[in-house]
């Protein structure tokens, strides 16, 4: 089974359009505003409404006030929202199965798991305890492998056609969110890496 791929900081229609064509399984709108791929609503939602029946679409959120998140998905028109803050588990909950939550810290203990019951799944990301993701550096995938979540894994962090088998095998995640390592400058897509992408993951694990 071909594991799960996201395309993260899309910032235009084409690399929406692309990503789909290849097969990805999701695409994300980053509406962080200190975020260099930081989207305007209008933006967000010109995306959206073009990719709209061809791939998932996921806004990345951080803090911000669970009722202003719940707009801004319905606004836009968004499948899921992916949660990069330190929000509370009764926040997370109010998304329910529309939310992907992410951890930046190791281990992910069973504990963090347990505390959110009704979310789509998880995103493991660089650990950091100042940056909420984006930093494109890899982190040791290995400590991810025996975890257990009745719930989809999904790992971020300096993934690129070059690692993203070994990344999967090492952790034994259930997808990749992919973001700088496919471009060719911030929030602008490379279609020959994007292309290299799904050739290696048509190759299985590594």
């Amino acid at each position: 089974m071909r594991p799960l791929v996201k395309i993260c900081g899309i910032t235009r229609v084409q690399d929406a359009m692309m990503a789909a064509a290849l097969g990805a399984d999701f695409i994300g709108l980053n509406l962080f505003p200190r975020s260099p791929r930081s989207l305007t609503l209008g933006k967000a939602r010109e995306i959206a409404d073009a990719a709209r029946g061809q791939v998932r679409t996921v806004g990345v959120f951080v803090n911000t006030p669970t009722r202003e998140l719940m707009a801004i998905l319905d606004t836009i028109g968004l499948d899921f929202a992916q949660l990069h803050g330190d929000e509370w588990p009764d926040e997370v909950a109010t998304l329910g199965k529309r939310a992907i939550k992410v951890f930046r810290s190791l281990p992910v203990t069973p504990v963090q798991i347990a505390q959110h019951p009704h979310v789509w799944g998880f995103l493991v990301d660089t650990p950091s305890a100042k940056l909420f993701g984006g930093t494109g550096i890899t982190w040791d995938w290995r400590g991810l492998r025996d975890v257990r979540s009745p719930k989809p894994m999904v790992i971020a962090g300096g993934i690129s056609p070059e690692n993203v088998r070994r990344a999967l095998t090492e952790s034994a995640a259930d997808g990749v969110d992919v973001n700088s390592g496919v471009e060719s400058s911030p929030g602008v897509k490379d279609p020959r890496r994007l292309k290299m992408l799904f050739e290696e993951l048509k190759r299985g694990r590594t």
